[in-house]
């Protein structure tokens, strides 16, 4: 396969949505492209503004943040899993933390995803369901437990 290939399978991957320098790296070897011809690729798609793992991971974390898909450590974990180093997904979770307040997005996604839970009424069972759901996505436990006791 040739450099334009992987140029060309590049770019069709990056049309359906950002990713990242090594997600992107990882994409293009499992299409058994060379190394050579992948880090051509990489480069050219680097100066033509394609690829930045900076303007990535923040996008990224405001996606995730503001759909209350994942914060804390869990958006820290999605940025890693997807090929950002540490240092620029914890500078991605800041940066995303000042557009977005966690409790308000917390308390509005309560609210959306368990409109009837009353924490005083609710059993052992459906309090545990509900706490998981948001400690799952990354909420501690603290702003959790705030959330759902002054919803009940």
């Amino acid at each position: 396969m040739s450099g334009s290939e992987a140029m060309a399978a590049a770019l069709r991957l990056l049309a359906l949505r950002g990713r990242s320098e090594e997600e992107l790296r990882g994409k293009l070897r499992r299409k058994e492209f060379s190394e050579q011809d992948i880090a051509a690729c990489l480069e050219r798609c680097r100066q033509l503004g394609y690829l930045d793992d900076e303007r990535f991971a923040e996008e990224r974390a405001r996606l995730l943040l503001s759909q209350g898909r994942a914060t804390g450590k869990r958006l820290l974990l999605e940025l890693q899993r997807l090929g950002i180093e540490e240092g620029l997904a914890r500078q991605a979770l800041e940066t995303a933390r000042t557009e977005h307040d966690e409790m308000g997005l917390l308390t509005d996604l309560l609210d959306r995803r368990f409109p009837q839970f009353d924490y005083q009424s609710a059993d052992d069972r459906q309090r545990r369901r509900v706490i998981h759901y948001f400690m799952r996505r990354g909420f501690t436990f603290t702003d959790v437990m705030a959330a759902v006791q002054k919803k009940g």
